[in-house]
């Protein structure tokens, strides 16, 4: 069963320095967050197991609630890193998980075409992360500012985000409002808000 925690593990044993590194840097900036614990979550569907229990309700009862509930509904990230053909411009994009991504849908917003999935070795040089545990806490290590943030309407209007801290064995909750007001000022990273 999975279980809530506040904060970081209390023990940091056989945890991977890039998990660390997101948590020291959370603390520094003081922001509070919900974490959960779990086997490598490597789809959206075991992303959906997740989500109901930061919810602490089944998908049932959560189709069921007033809008008023489903305020503190954390929206589960989906984080897709692109590129455009030549590997000169790179993109992290932050969609809701249950959103439908249509390539040409973005590159029109974002005046880049040939858009496409970017390597695990890009992935690996400007976001030091794998595949499966890309998030916006990738942007860490991104000191050059080589990776354009993009975001969703409907995840940037919400006010919980669910994320991987750069390994896809935790999850955690986070306001919104601190993504935006402390998270990406300290990351150095403006984003560009899309509508997909």
């Amino acid at each position: 069963m999975l279980k809530i925690e506040i904060g970081r593990p209390a023990d940091e044993t056989g945890r991977h320095p890039r998990e660390i590194r997101v948590y020291d840097f959370l603390d520094k900036l003081g922001i509070e967050y919900e974490r959960i614990d779990h086997h490598a979550a490597n789809s959206m569907e075991v992303c959906g197991d997740i989500d109901q229990t930061f919810q602490r309700m089944t998908l049932q009862q959560f189709k069921e609630c007033s809008a008023a509930e489903r305020a503190n509904h954390a929206i589960i990230c989906k984080n897709l890193f692109l590129c455009n053909r030549q590997e000169t411009k790179l993109y992290l994009l932050m969609i809701p998980g249950d959103k439908r991504f249509v390539t040409k849908d973005l590159s029109a917003q974002i005046n880049s075409s040939r858009l496409s999935f970017a390597s695990p070795e890009l992935m690996l040089k400007y976001l030091d992360v794998l595949p499966g545990s890309v998030s916006v806490f990738g942007l860490l290590n991104d000191t050059e500012n080589r990776v354009q943030l993009l975001i969703d309407s409907d995840l940037y209007d919400s006010n919980y985000v669910g994320c991987h801290p750069c390994m896809n064995t935790s999850s955690m909750r986070i306001k919104l409002s601190d993504l935006k007001e402390k998270i990406l000022p300290a990351l150095h990273h403006k984003p560009i808000i899309v509508k997909l």
